[in-house]
């Protein structure tokens, strides 16, 4: 059994936002055709408190922790990027913090989600109200982009496993990134 986590915060207020990206990748998961060993899952919980309801959706559908992937936005990663990690800290991300802390492990797959527009300019200062700010009009074009090939990354790693999926995601990220610097 898989279980395929979208953290985000509940109500039709937060659906577009930042921080619910990881839910929209849910829904796009949902048009696909899958076995009955997936369980595509949307916390009922605000974002802090996500480790709650990923501990009981694990007990509900007898998941293992192996079999854990959620999925979620990253603030120090440049929008419209995606990157694969296991076994990592929350990095701030309050999210990531509960569910490690409910779960007593950081031993989990992630997908974490670029949303910082300009990864140069940070915005700590304010990083609770920018994650609940929608995406622009012009970012949201690049978000759509993000959600399929998220998507896409999803189906590879049920198909062809964890590290080949990073191998093959992550370096095409770390290329992306290296020749936008150029």
């Amino acid at each position: 059994m898989k279980l395929i986590v979208g953290l985000g915060n509940p109500g039709e207020k937060y659906k577009y936002t930042r921080h619910n990206i990881g839910q929209r990748v849910i829904d796009e998961l949902s048009k696909f055709n899958f076995d009955h060993d997936i369980v595509l899952y949307k916390p009922d919980s605000f974002m802090n408190d996500s480790g709650v309801c990923v501990k009981k959706a694990l007990k509900t559908y007898k998941a293992k922790l192996k079999d854990l992937i959620v999925i979620h936005d990253d603030l120090d990663l440049k929008l419209g990027t995606l990157k694969i990690s296991k076994n990592r800290g929350a990095a701030g991300h309050k999210g990531i913090i509960s569910i490690i802390k409910e779960l007593q492990t950081k031993d989990f797959l992630r997908m974490r989600l670029g949303i910082n527009p300009d990864i140069k300019k940070r915005v700590y200062k304010k990083q609770e109200n920018f994650v609940i700010k929608n995406f622009s009009k012009s970012e949201e074009k690049i978000v759509k982009d993000q959600i399929q090939k998220s998507g896409e990354a999803i189906l590879f790693i049920l198909k062809n496993g964890i590290d080949k999926a990073m191998n093959i995601y992550n370096m095409q990220e770390y290329a992306k990134s290296r020749d936008s610097n150029s």
